[in-house]
């Protein structure tokens, strides 16, 4: 049976030129990057040649970028890191209610620890409501983190405004944006957006899982919670993953080189599919903004009637791959928190999926997709009497 894999929001299958590299860093250019001799030498040229790409790929300084074990660490050690670092300024944090459990698991921990969190509401497309933004900016705001695009949902978040509404509140707050799900698929300029620091995770871009990592501005103090060695400027100590760094920087290379090309295939791919659903299928609510309010690669779907979960393992049969929302928290036997906060009833948020779409998917594997959810669709209405 063919695959047709629609889950890429949730890990993406590496670039032919990513598995080569690690494998070359795995059998040839094994040595760690932290010993002097030749071994050594060689191994810390590809680290610092991967961190060069990335830090291209973002306009900003080599030494601006820390790597990591991918999106949930680069996560925590920013938030932690600024947290612990900048205590003295005040204890008051802010975040947005669509968060990645990453950012807003961190932020309850936080809570536990005496600091004091404001939660920004969402309109029913999941984009940030800034006047109440603007109103919970306090003196002693220390931080606010804004995910660049829902993990669920694929609603692009107002980042330059944000920034911008920060810098002019509180110009001694720090700006964290959590780009797992933004980075490779929007347009990003670190630099006018105003971030002081990133996340980002190589899974999400074709790259290998297990390896990410964090810009932080130049001047800011991140107090590590991992000490040892002192590598990756004493933030992250212990002997650097160097394959997943290799591939890391190669499928940053790859994907920056085509990105127009990758970004315009998938808006047309999730533009049609879009479009077929809403023709061939009725009482359907779509989550994700239209235009450019809409990350590229994302569709979420409310089938009324319908359970998500039933409704993904129906399309196995098919060979089709996709998924109810975050594989970080869809084992949960919970309501998703970005629904709640958009609003939808239990029926719309019980009937949700997520497609999301990568560069090498076809018009005709949408075209299956789409004939399977109405066959699929129409029969688990039949038979829950929907």
């Amino acid at each position: 049976m063919r695959e047709i894999y629609f889950d890429n929001a949730a890990t993406t299958k590496p670039f032919e030129e990513v598995v080569k590299i690690m494998v070359d860093c795995l059998t040839k250019e094994y040595g760690n990057p932290s010993s002097l001799h030749r071994k050594g030498i060689q191994a810390e040229a590809i680290l610092k040649q991967s961190r060069g790409i990335l830090a291209k790929s973002l306009n900003v300084q080599p030494s601006e970028i820390l790597f990591t074990s991918g999106g949930t660490e680069s996560n925590n050690t920013a938030i932690r890191g600024i947290a612990r670092s900048y205590a003295n300024r005040g204890k008051h944090i802010i975040a947005s209610r669509i968060e990645h459990p990453s950012v807003y698991m961190t932020m309850e921990d936080l809570e536990r620890d005496g600091y004091e969190i404001s939660y920004i509401d969402v309109d029913n497309h999941g984009i940030i409501n800034l006047e109440q933004l603007a109103q919970a900016v306090r003196k002693d705001t220390i931080m606010v983190s804004v995910m660049g695009v829902n993990n669920e949902t694929g609603a692009v978040q107002p980042l330059y405004d944000t920034g911008k509404l920060l810098k002019e509140k509180n110009p001694l707050a720090f700006f964290h944006v959590d780009c797992i799900q933004a980075f490779m698929k929007i347009p990003l300029d670190i630099n006018k957006i105003g971030a002081h620091l990133i996340s980002i995770s190589a899974h999400k871009f074709h790259g290998p899982k297990g390896i990410g990592a964090i810009y932080c501005k130049k001047g800011i103090n991140l107090r590590p919670w991992q000490t040892g060695g002192g590598q990756e400027q004493g933030l992250r100590s212990g002997t650097e993953n160097l394959p997943g760094i290799a591939g890391l920087g190669k499928a940053v290379e790859i994907y920056s080189s085509n990105f127009s090309q990758y970004t315009a295939k998938m808006e047309l791919l999730k533009d049609k599919l879009r479009n077929d659903i809403q023709a061939r299928i009725d009482n359907v609510r779509f989550n994700t903004p239209e235009g450019k309010k809409g990350a590229p690669h994302i569709l979420s779907v409310s089938f009324r009637g319908v359970k998500g979960e039933v409704l993904l393992h129906s399309l196995e049969k098919y060979g089709i791959y996709i998924s109810t929302r975050s594989a970080c928290s869809s084992k949960q036997n919970k309501s998703s928190s970005v629904m709640t906060a958009m609003g939808l009833s239990s029926e719309e948020a019980e009937g949700t999926v997520r497609i999301s779409i990568c560069p090498f998917n076809t018009q005709q594997e949408i075209d299956i997709l789409t004939d399977a959810l109405v066959t699929e669709v129409g029969a688990l209405r039949q038979l829950f009497g929907r």
